[in-house]
């Protein structure tokens, strides 16, 4: 099961009724933050959220709607009594921005570990996550994000019994490990059937449409992407400012033939988004409303059938 939780959906200024966009997803006992704009405790508190068990941080760029709540979140964090380190992943510079943040922080009971990025695509793995980050079109440099938690293949009981595999083998080859039982070595190929659909969720925001995100976005489970403008008229502010419309970010689902797809910061002069959801879904059917604490439990498809 993976859980995700778009804290909010505004973008450039918090409004009483839409929190600056940030996201939260949980998994085994460790969660991802993504940006943190300011407001996002708030937004944390009205979901249930502590920020106790956040492990990694990771920033799509450096404007203050997506991190300016940095410090105070920190300072939470290191008084829910956490000491565990705690990953920070972004672009080129992260260490010098968040050291400058945290100079109102004092000091803290954990380690922070940098993680900046520099290429145009990198993958890597930590707590049972595997994160690909790319880089996207604003007008600084910026990355979105894919999670995705794989899934080994199905475990041939049968076939275990036939090679007289200990039962108390069992649990080690399920798990990646080889096990030597009276001098025969076995690895997990021999009794594991290829891996399973795992889960994904893309996460890009400020940005024009770019091949980047719709090859990252490709088979996610759930898109979540920035649909900074429904008004038809404001195409030519998002190609200067950098943003996309509703009906872009739409199109890029479709393409990439996501599951589903939650819009999210959204330009503070758009006050009724769900006005224009018509003209998005007539791109991409599966297409929903970002809201403050927006929650989905994605569950593996064999166990949505069973």
């Amino acid at each position: 099961m993976l859980d995700v939780c778009l804290l909010g959906t505004g973008g450039m200024m918090p409004l009483p009724n839409r929190w600056l966009t940030s996201l939260v997803t949980r998994y085994n006992g460790s969660n991802i933050l993504v940006d943190c704009g300011e407001g996002t405790q708030i937004a944390m508190k009205q979901a249930g959220i502590s920020p106790n068990p956040i492990d990694i941080i990771l920033f799509t760029h450096f404007h203050a709607d997506h991190i300016s709540g940095l410090p105070g979140m920190i300072l939470s964090m290191a008084n829910s009594d956490r000491t565990e380190p705690v990953v920070l992943v972004g672009p080129r510079g992260l260490r010098e921005v968040v050291l400058s943040l945290l100079v109102v922080a004092g000091g803290l009971p954990f380690d922070l570990h940098f993680h900046e990025l520099t290429k145009k695509e990198e993958t890597f793995e930590i707590n049972g996550y595997t994160i690909t980050a790319f880089k996207v079109k604003h007008n600084v440099t910026c990355y979105g994000y894919s999670i995705s938690i794989s899934r080994l293949g199905k475990f041939d009981a049968e076939k275990a019994k036939e090679l007289e595999l200990p039962v108390q083998c069992w649990n080690k080859l399920q798990h990646g490990e080889t096990v030597i039982v009276d001098g025969k070595t076995f690895t997990p190929d021999m009794v594991m059937g290829a891996p399973r659909r795992g889960l994904k969720v893309t996460y890009a925001t400020d940005s024009r449409p770019c091949e980047a995100i719709i090859n990252n976005a490709k088979g996610s489970d759930l898109f979540i992407c920035e649909g900074m403008y429904g008004e038809k008229d404001k195409l030519k502010s998002a190609k200067e400012k950098k943003h996309m419309t509703m009906y872009e970010a739409a199109d890029m689902a479709a393409k990439a033939e996501v599951g589903e797809m939650w819009l999210t910061h959204f330009s503070p002069s758009m006050m009724n988004p769900k006005q224009y959801m018509n003209g998005v879904r007539a791109i991409f059917a599966n297409s929903y409303l970002g809201k403050n604490c927006k929650m989905v439990e994605l569950a593996y498809k064999e166990e949505e059938d069973e």
